[in-house]
């Protein structure tokens, strides 16, 4: 049979972030492999092979006939005005909804648990495992936390006031900001949709969440569920892709949160301007890793891999991105590493059913491209395995790939891990001074100098001393970027607090009221006032000894 349809491709240089392309063609579909064939029925596209191998998870195909948006803007700003209705009506502002929120939240998880595994593994091939450690059990943690401490988060915060108020008592009241956007990532779909969710009920704010497209399996499953367990009215979910979030972008909103990459950061942040909304932008960048001559190498390795390959194959904005260590301790890094990458995986590590695919073909063409340009493609030194077909890179090492290659100037986002060899460690400062503030950076050493050098002259979202990632599951360290790596930030309380206003409030009663504010002005009242703010007892005492007599 002989379809007409439209392939998308996901392509980061169309501001809009996808590109379409229409051909004729034959299509058989594969249910038991979840995968289809396609044959091209003419020579539109020379470049692309005459039958194509394709997981139905990897490539979203749609309709020929141009699909209308079922969300515009006119229908996203009837929905913000109803939330705004709702929000109104005061009924987030009490600690017993929010309270049934996060509770409820955390019973879809006990209760759909199977079928969360299933839509990550649908959308990323991820392991049982991973998805459990990764995404599951860290919200069963946020919920947790929340319903333990949300009470303590609530109560305004009692602060001191100074003698030019006396008598009086001040105190910061946390408010709900309204009516907030979360726009998540399909890196983490699941996790990183319901995380910030959470702290956005917990500080009583009405919510939308956008969950990415790219894991089509995860967002349509969030959304189910979600109209399933939470108050509907007040917490909603909108599906769809570009058309979609710019609709939801077109209305104001009282705070977006955005996790995703820097170039569509930058719409994000542009369309809040417009409304003068605040934004929280969680970004990522190329997190460096510094490796010391002088560490426990096998704990290293394992440590580098964890964080890497098996942290969604490197599909992580806190991944290691590339690592730092001296030219004569490099040989037996790299041996560790493939000593390590053999005991986690097997020998083929293709075959390995402990780790993650790359999510699509368009990201697998951008990792090729990476790993196969000229001058880097001859520095691989351990891996460079590749299955179109799986959508898998086997773990792949370079060792000094050129400054200039995309591969070190480009956020890699997958199993590609370049080794910087430097002479002296400290050198290693400079090379990560010289591109943008990471999101993460890591070192491993006994030197405690170095430590305190590292943490002193190197500017980064978070930093973790003899391992990776595992500052994320820390709730008492905020998380975020800072320079181009992110702004804002969230995690436990920081969650509560990111998503809810301060608000100041002092108290005065009608008794104490001095003169010394009010005209006529006089040199003794300025006198004792200038006594007042210098906080010295002997010349507030002068001060009003000398106002009394006048």
């Amino acid at each position: 049979m002989t379809f007409s349809i439209k392939l998308l491709l996901h392509n980061p240089s169309i501001e809009a972030g996808l590109l379409s392309k229409n051909f004729n063609c034959c299509l058989w579909k594969n249910n038991s492999t979840r995968s289809f064939h396609i044959q091209l029925k003419n020579k539109l596209f020379p470049a692309i092979s005459t039958h194509i191998h394709c997981s139905t998870a990897a490539v979203p195909i749609m309709a020929e006939e141009k699909r209308k948006s079922l969300f515009d803007a006119n229908e996203a700003g009837i929905l913000v005005k109803e939330l705004r209705r709702q929000f109104g009506s005061g009924k987030t502002k009490t600690y017993e909804w929010r309270e049934a929120q996060i509770k409820s939240l955390s019973q879809m998880i006990d209760d759909r648990e199977k079928e969360i595994i299933e839509a990550l593994h649908e959308d990323l091939c991820k392991p049982e495992f991973e998805g459990f450690v990764a995404e599951i059990a860290m919200i069963k943690s946020s919920c947790k936390l929340a319903l333990r401490d949300l009470k303590q988060w609530m109560k305004p915060e009692k602060v001191k006031t100074s003698l030019t108020t006396y008598p009086s008592s001040a105190e910061i009241v946390s408010e709900p900001l309204g009516v907030v956007l979360v726009i998540s990532a399909w890196n983490y779909p699941f996790l990183l949709s319901l995380d910030p969710v959470i702290g956005a009920i917990a500080a009583g704010n009405a919510v939308v969440l956008k969950p990415s497209e790219i894991a089509p399996a995860t967002s349509s499953l969030l959304a189910k569920l979600l109209q399933e367990y939470v108050d509907s009215t007040l917490i909603k979910v909108v599906e769809g892709a570009v058309d979609e979030t710019s609709a939801l972008l077109e209305q104001k909103w009282d705070k977006i949160f955005y996790t995703g990459s820097g170039r569509v950061g930058k719409i994000i942040m542009a369309a809040a301007a417009k409304h003068l909304t605040p934004v929280v932008l969680e970004l990522g960048g190329k997190c460096p890793v510094v490796v010391d001559s002088n560490v426990n190498l096998q704990v290293a390795a394992r440590r580098i891999i964890a964080g890497k390959w098996s942290c969604n194959s490197g599909q992580t904005c806190t991944a290691a991105d590339y690592v730092i260590t001296t030219k004569d301790f490099a040989p037996q890094l790299i041996a560790a590493l493939r000593s390590e990458l053999d005991k986690f995986f097997g020998k083929d590590h293709m075959e390995s059913k402990d780790m993650s695919r790359v999510v699509n073909s368009y990201h697998f063409t951008r990792l090729m491209k990476l790993m196969e340009e000229d001058g880097v493609s001859d520095k691989i030194v351990l891996g460079g395995k590749t299955n179109a077909m799986q959508l898998k890179i086997a773990p792949t090492v370079l060792l000094d790939a050129p400054e200039d290659s995309l591969l070190m100037t480009e956020e890699i986002f997958g199993p590609l891990l370049p080794i910087v060899t430097v002479e002296k460690i400290e050198d290693s400062f400079e090379v990560i001074k010289s591109k943008p503030k990471p999101l993460a950076a890591y070192l491993f050493t006994n030197n405690e100098k170095l430590k305190t050098e590292f943490i002193k002259d190197i500017s980064a979202g978070g930093m973790l001393i003899n391992d990776t990632i595992l500052h994320l599951t820390v709730s008492t360290l905020p998380f975020g970027g800072v320079g181009e790596s992110g702004m804002g930030y969230y995690h436990g309380k920081f969650s509560f607090e990111a998503f809810s206003h301060k608000k100041a409030v002092m108290y005065r009663s009608f008794e104490g009221d001095s003169s010394i504010r009010y005209p006529p002005y006089t040199s003794k009242k300025l006198n004792l006032l200038k006594a007042l703010m210098s906080g010295s007892i002997f010349r507030i005492i002068l001060g009003f000894i000398q106002w009394l007599k006048q």
